[in-house]
């Protein structure tokens, strides 16, 4: 499990793929997320601007990445 720190209350799903070095550009994260690659607390999650709050878990391709402030 990978933790990725925030400074703000909520990052949008697509930002965090970003942030994480999951996804290079973000219509690469958007194609990742309407591919259903993406889990977001164990759910399949197609929403790009999805709000990931700390203590959320985002699953990408079997690797889980937790959100901490």
């Amino acid at each position: 499990m990978r933790k990725i720190r925030i400074e703000e209350d909520m990052i949008k799903l697509d930002s965090l793929l970003k942030l994480a070095d999951f996804a290079q550009t973000g219509g690469h994260a958007k194609i990742m997320i309407q591919d259903g690659l993406i889990k977001v607390n164990g759910n399949v999650e197609y929403q790009r601007g999805k709000k990931i709050k700390p203590g959320d878990q985002v699953s990408v391709e079997g690797q889980v990445i937790t959100v901490v402030k």
